[in-house]
């Protein structure tokens, strides 16, 4: 294995996936599929924080299920960590499961709200057969800068923040490779995003993790990512370092982006 590849922790090639269209539907007979990913290529390397960005519809939610096999693929292939794992089963995903990880947009829906906080962080940890699930629980709110006092609370005694770090506790708490970020600062107020992205940050380089942090604000993208992947209508339309992507935008789409992002100074563009 060539040092090149072993820096990839994805590679990804003509990733194509297809859904039903219930919007068509007939009232007999099976919905008509609708490509949502046309054909992409690309990698993700180790220890990068890769943006993924694009306005509604461009299939940006859609790729990073697939990047977890939340979703199957209907042509192409996904590497992860030089497995095949496009289309294995999901008896077959199980042991990977915990080595790739997503962390929700609403983590009030994505939290059992009968369930205390260190119940829920601990759930996965025994599932997946790990020891001393309970002191990995409290371990991991170390690490989101919450009180282990937490753990004995209930997901609607804590604000959206400290539900959003829940969040990132449950996800780090199996120790994985990689996280799929999806929207996770889009219903936060300003300062509790900014929290969230410097922990975000130091997480990747305290804990090695490789992460993929899909965002419709290029703002956000701007102040975490390493580099910048632009989706429309399904298809890559820009893929490079983040300075490179607002120094020097190559797509049309993406210049369109970058317009509506709003600036303090109407005469000022970004650098």
């Amino acid at each position: 294995m060539s040092e090149s590849y072993a820096a990839k922790l994805y590679q990804i090639d003509n990733l194509r996936l297809s859904l039903a269209d219930m919007t068509q539907k007939p009232l007999i007979g099976a919905a008509p599929r609708l490509e949502i990913l046309k054909g992409l290529s690309f990698s993700i390397r180790k220890g990068e924080i890769l943006g993924i960005v694009g306005g509604s519809g461009s299939g940006k939610s859609t790729l990073g299920r697939a990047l977890v096999r939340l979703l199957q693929p209907s042509g192409g292939s996904i590497k992860f960590d030089g497995q095949d794992i496009t289309h294995l089963t999901e008896r077959e995903l199980r042991p990977l499961r915990r080595r790739f990880q997503m962390i929700f947009q609403d983590p009030m829906s994505s939290l059992n709200p009968r369930h205390r906080i260190g119940q829920i962080i601990a759930a996965p940890l025994s599932l997946h057969g790990l020891s001393n699930p309970k002191i990995r629980a409290l371990q991991a709110l170390d690490h989101v800068g919450l009180p282990r006092s937490f753990a004995t609370r209930y997901p609607h005694e804590l604000s959206g923040g400290q539900r959003q770090r829940i969040g990132i506790a449950r996800a780090i708490a199996l120790q994985p490779a990689f996280i799929l970020a999806d929207e996770i600062v889009s219903g936060l107020d300003v300062s509790s995003q900014a929290q969230i992205l410097n922990l975000l940050e130091s997480l990747v380089k305290d804990l090695g993790l490789t992460l993929a942090f899909i965002s419709h604000d290029l703002s956000v993208i701007r102040r975490l990512c390493t580099r910048i992947l632009v989706l429309h209508q399904g298809q890559i339309v820009e893929n490079a370092a983040t300075a490179e992507v607002f120094a020097n935008p190559q797509a049309t789409y993406t210049r369109e982006l970058l317009d509506a992002i709003p600036l303090p100074d109407p005469n000022q563009v970004w650098v």
